[in-house]
């Protein structure tokens, strides 16, 4: 189960459940009556963490490339601070606001982890 190296896996199956649960956030505010803005921040948020995800994704990786993967270990921190930094700026300046918006992108972006490790784990182990 927990041999190495193992391939990476697909990305589509995490994406899914992450936008599943951005989705179901939208009744739940309604009916706990929070901002839809918390919602819309969350949303916009992760899908910059997405985008800029895939597009550091597309660079190359080892050895023979190891400017990109500095960019790529650099840039992969750099996005979850800076999404952190807005959400902890926002829920200092309106703290419904930014509380509800890193609740509903921590369920999202915790469901994609936790699909992603299964999927990782989930597959077969190279030699």
């Amino acid at each position: 189960m927990f041999a190495t190296p193992r391939p990476v896996p697909k990305t589509r199956v995490p994406l899914i459940g992450a936008a599943v649960v951005l989705l179901a956030a939208i009744p739940v505010l309604l009916v706990g009556h929070w901002r839809l803005g918390a919602w819309a921040l969350a949303a916009v948020l992760w899908v910059v963490h997405q985008a800029s995800g895939m597009v550091l994704q597309r660079l190359p990786l080892g050895m023979g490339n190891l400017a990109s993967a500095g960019v790529v270990a650099f840039g992969r921190m750099l996005r979850a601070i800076l999404v952190m930094v807005i959400l902890i700026a926002v829920a200092s300046s309106d703290s419904g606001l930014g509380l509800t918006a890193a609740i509903v992108f921590a369920s999202a972006y915790t469901v994609e982890f936790g699909l992603s490790l299964i999927a990782f784990f989930g597959g077969e182990a190279g030699s």
